[in-house]
Order: structure tokens, then sequence, then C-alpha cells
């Protein structure tokens, strides 16, 4: 450890690596640790008014926990099965959004790494890029015209005999599963990208003299080399899935309410900000737990993801 920041401090000078310590330090410390202990402490106390912080009715307490598994004490149900089918339910949606993406995006990724050449790579990546200049609001509005009754899927269909009548993708979700899809496909493609760009392609070559076949080449060599590319670009589209707000408000359904919806209601709706942070809190912890359960499946370490 002293050894790396002998290199740190002989590659960046003195005064440029003092800077970029305390800066990062700062930014860490202010933009994530402070809110979030801040927030940890909100999730303990209980819910009294701002005047009455700090005063003896202000005391800490695990009811927000509780009542996330068992509900209000006047319920006669044993668990809260609301709060709990939600939390689930976008867990589960969150785990569907991250396999279509690497689904979507491994194939994609290995071909402008290895396959595209010249002007028509930078052709594919301009295309992924610009769409994302417009504002993530305005993509959503748009996924709903889309994929409305009288919207461009439908008519199409219509049009072309595969449906009588408009199908409801609003209802059914399939709006709202191909906007998250969608709205997070870049954070998948790139750190694939990133990974496979620095395969050597010798061994590729190799595989396909000795008359090995494209599955087990990419079983074999491609994807062992990709995994901190793989788990990188899972873990991201699986927090920023689960953690959306946008476009489960803009896109779902009246089945559709997502566990972000209820943590965005206890704040601004039933001014329960305890209970709103509690509920973050442990949408966060399991969040942290599936990173740490990714890094384990495809054993990599966390220097490896920030590679």
């Amino acid at each position: 450890m002293a050894q790396y920041w002998q290199n740190f401090f002989r590659k960046n000078g003195t005064a440029l690596a003092l800077f970029l310590l305390i800066s990062v330090g700062f930014w860490i410390f202010l933009m994530i640790v402070l809110p979030q202990l801040f927030m940890m402490d909100f999730s303990f106390r209980t819910n009294v008014p701002p005047p009455q912080w700090g005063s003896e009715t202000h005391h800490y307490t695990l009811e927000h926990y509780k009542y996330m598994l068992y509900g209000s004490s006047q319920s006669t149900d044993s668990y809260n099965y609301v709060d709990l089918s939600v939390f689930g339910r976008t867990l589960m949606a969150a785990t569907f959004v991250t396999l279509i993406d690497l689904a979507l995006c491994y194939p994609v990724a290995y071909y402008l790494a290895h396959v595209a050449k010249g002007g028509w790579s930078r052709l594919m990546v301009m295309s992924l890029i610009v769409p994302f200049w417009v504002n993530e609001l305005l993509r959503a509005f748009a996924f709903k015209i889309m994929f409305g009754a009288n919207g461009i899927i439908n008519n199409t269909l219509i049009w072309i005999g595969i449906l009588d009548q408009p199908y409801d993708f609003i209802h059914d979700g399939v709006a709202l599963y191909s906007g998250l899809s969608y709205a997070y496909i870049l954070l998948m493609i790139f750190p694939i990208y990133n990974a496979v760009e620095s395969l050597d392609r010798n061994q590729i070559e190799a595989a396909r003299d000795l008359g090995s076949p494209w599955w087990r080449i990419h079983w074999r060599i491609v994807i062992p080399h990709t995994k901190p590319g793989i788990t990188s670009g899972c873990t991201m589209v699986f927090m920023l899935t689960a953690g959306a707000l946008a476009a489960p408000q803009i896109l779902g359904g009246p089945s559709s309410l997502w566990f972000t919806q209820i943590i965005y209601q206890s704040f601004n709706q039933a001014g329960n900000w305890a209970r709103g942070s509690a509920y973050a809190i442990i949408l966060l912890g399991t969040c942290i737990i599936f990173v740490l359960l990714m890094m384990r499946v495809f054993k990599v370490k966390l220097g490896e993801i920030a590679r």
C-alpha cells in the first residue's frame, strides 16, 4: 500500500496528488457518505414534525423497519403483504431488465470490439450515444406514445393483421420493461466493450484454427475474460433499475407499483420522512448485497470492476 501511494505521488506530483485526494475525498464524504448517514439516522427515528427534532419524542426506534415486515398495528394481516410484494416485484423486475440488457448488449459489444471496423464502428457508437442526448423524461414519454393504444406499434401490428384491436402494452408492463431496458443499455454495453476490446484476438484465432465452435470460444475464452465488464454492467443496470422513479411513474400501469414510488410517497405525500428513509436504506442494502453476490458469482474483485 505504501508503495502504491509513493508511485501515485511520484506520477502526479505532490500538488496535484494532494488536490486529487482532497477533492475526491470531499466529494465522497459530502455527496455520498454524509447523506446516507443522515438518512440512516432518520430511519431509526420516530416520525415527528421538524420543530420537535432533538426532543424526547424524537427518539430511536425500529418501528419503521417493523412496519416494512408487519405493517400497521391495526392491520389484520400477519405481514405487510403490499409493501413486501412491491419490494419483491421491483427486485425481480430489476433482475429481469438486467438479464435483458445483458443478452442484448453482449453481442453488440463483441461486434463493436472485434468485428466492426473504421467508419462503421464509429457510426454504431454514435448511433448508441446520440439518442441519449435526449432527456430521460422525454424518452420515457416517447415510449409511452409508442406503446399506447394509438401508438405506432399497435397501429403497425393491426395494419399487418397480427392484432385485431390495440394491445394494452402499458397495463401488462411491456412498455415499462422496454423503457427501462433501453434507459440503461449504455451502462451495459461499454463496460463489456472495454473488457472485450482488451482480449488478445490471437486467442480467438487459435481456438478457431483448432476447430472450436463459436459458442465454445465465447464460453471458454471471451466470457471468462470479460467477467469484470459483465459484473460492472449488471450491477449498474440492476441498481439504477431498482432505484428508478421517472420511468415507472410514466410507463407503469395500475398494477406495476415500484418500490421507489412508495419511498417517494412516504417523503412527499405522507410526510413520513423516517419511514421513507428506512425503506430507502432497505433498498440500498439490498442493492449492495446484489453487488457482492455478483462479485461472488463471477469471482471478480472490486478493483477489477473499477478497472
